[in-house]
């Protein structure tokens, strides 16, 4: 009686401990995970929220860095790597998108380990068949900046893309006019290197999701198709703003972007029509991959709203022949490559500006 009890009793704990096992197996799964992680990467999760798990090569929504630990610059020459997959290993999906008011350039800088001077890189350990660069019209925007360059460089990292960020900095306080500089970006970066995709990127809008890769398309692309300042929605069909991007032939194919918008609004509305007109058509990516979150403000003094932004998008079908790339007049005033990126501030003049004799 008492063999049979004490045999009861044991098949009772064995089912006790097999239940206990399923509840805790997610939980036994994070530790286990925290441990490895330690492991791999010689230290602690960040409280950012890395997440190592049975993956290694994708990263749950948390931190932009998760999966950089596994770049590794190879021992071998460079003659020697392979081509980098034609889907990155390093892709992880969404990410979270927070602004930490302790963030400064330094710790940028100390994140990203492999990114040169000018704010260039390559993978180390493969050759990209991408060459992307990063046009930022820029103004009094330095918190801004910053938090852009801490999920720039990882994202475009994680992509395995061989990329270059490029600041354009506009010199004075006139208006301010985007278009321009986003010209004078591209005829700048140009000169450095013979890039295959041009991203012209608002320093206000940080990416959510590496699955929206930052290479170019058959025709000129849209990146931001969903943001969340229009509730993660197009806003309208024809819209253009925010983040694009295009490969040199197409950018001169429409020739490049109007110059005479100055302040704000109109000039990507005006940049829609002419993809229309160089006989291209938008592409863009999924909503899911191209969601955008933008930094709050107000809009800056020597940005304010254009009054005469309608009266030129009336004209642009008579103008964009004569108007953009092929009329393009500028001062370089300077040019720096710093730790992160390639600062390049120029004189752009101001509206009304009489031309110079030709």
């Amino acid at each position: 009686m008492g063999f049979a009890k004490g045999r009861y009793l044991l098949m009772f704990l064995c089912v006790q401990l097999v239940v206990m096992a399923l509840l805790y197996r997610e939980g036994y799964r994070k530790r286990m995970s925290y441990f490895f992680g330690i492991l791999y990467k010689g230290g602690a999760p960040s409280a950012a929220g890395t997440a190592v798990g049975a993956h290694l090569n994708s990263s749950q929504p948390g931190d932009v860095y998760a999966n950089l630990s596994r770049i590794l610059k190879p021992s071998h020459g460079a003659q020697e790597l392979p081509k980098c997959p034609k889907t990155s290993p390093l892709l992880g999906g969404p990410f979270r998108v927070t602004f930490p008011a302790t963030l400064t350039m330094d710790d940028i800088v100390k994140k990203n380990p492999y990114v040169t001077e000018g704010g260039r890189y390559r993978p180390p350990d493969c050759i990209s068949s991408h060459k992307t660069a990063v046009i930022i019209p820029h103004r009094n925007r330095e918190v801004h900046l910053k938090y852009l360059l801490y999920y720039m460089h990882p994202f475009l990292q994680r992509q395995q893309l061989n990329y270059g960020i490029y600041i354009i900095h506009q010199a004075g306080n006139y208006t301010f006019n985007r278009a321009k500089l986003l010209n004078v970006g591209f005829k700048e970066a140009m000169k450095e290197e013979d890039w295959d995709c041009m991203f012209f990127h608002d320093v206000d809008l940080i990416p959510e999701d590496d699955r929206n890769i930052y290479t170019c398309d058959k025709f000129p692309k849209h990146a931001s198709i969903a943001m969340d300042k229009f509730l993660y929605k197009l806003p309208y069909k024809s819209y253009f703003g925010g983040v694009s991007a295009l490969t040199p032939e197409q950018y001169m194919k429409m020739n490049g972007f109007p110059n005479n918008y100055w302040g704000w609004g109109g000039e990507d509305d005006d940049i829609a029509v002419r993809v229309a007109l160089g006989g291209m058509l938008i592409s863009r990516p999924s909503v899911l991959h191209g969601r955008y979150k933008m930094i709050k403000h107000g809009h800056d003094k020597g940005n304010e709203q254009n009054p005469k932004r309608f009266n030129l998008l009336a004209k642009t079908r008579r103008t964009w022949k004569q108007d953009g790339m092929n009329s393009l007049e500028y001062n370089l005033l300077a040019k720096e490559h710093l730790p992160l990126y390639t600062n390049i501030t120029v004189d752009i003049g101001f509206d009304n500006m009489p031309k110079r004799p030709s």
